[in-house]
């Protein structure tokens, strides 16, 4: 897949086949990760691989919006150094594991982790020093769902030069 039919066709898929996905496609897809840009190149991130379905179904009990990493094949969690840009560090190298998976035929779903009440239970349960931030979690696997979201119109959201300038 080229990159612009991936990046025009990826979508959120919250339903998952019981299929597994190998240790070397999911290595890959961190790889993805991890040659993100980031502020002043401090690649503050790490990122846990969860594969085990007991762990994924504790995980999924933890956060409110992620009850479907229960079912996924796998959960990627990413996490930063608390630096200066860990939030625009992390939600970069998690838009790359969002596309990489779909590049490889998989489905995402990115569970917000910044900021939210359980931020601090997800980092103590994968056992993650102080000083980390939770900026996501992303459960992955083959679709089970084909989800036909609309999205606003080129022309709805393309200003040149001004805002609201022809």
């Amino acid at each position: 897949m080229d990159a612009i039919a991936c990046l025009k066709t990826r979508r959120s898929i919250r339903a998952y086949e019981s299929d597994t996905v190998s240790r070397d496609v999911l290595s890959d897809i961190v790889d993805c990760a991890r040659l993100a840009p980031s502020g002043r190149n401090e690649q503050p991130w790490t990122f846990i691989v969860v594969t085990k379905p007991d762990l994924l179904d504790e995980l999924a009990g933890l956060t409110d919006f992620g009850k479907h990493i229960a079912h996924s094949a796998a959960c990627i969690v990413v996490f930063c150094k608390d630096t200066k840009y860990y939030l625009e560090d992390g939600s970069a190298a998690t838009t790359n594991i969002c596309l990489a998976a779909w590049a490889h035929g998989l489905g995402t779903c990115w569970i917000s982790g910044d900021k939210r009440e359980y931020a601090d239970d997800v980092r103590r349960f994968l056992g993650v020093p102080n000083g980390h931030k939770l900026i996501s979690l992303i459960s992955l696997g083959v679709p089970a769902e084909e989800p036909i979201k609309t999205k606003r119109a080129l022309e709805d959201v393309l200003h040149w030069e001004r805002w609201g300038a022809e």
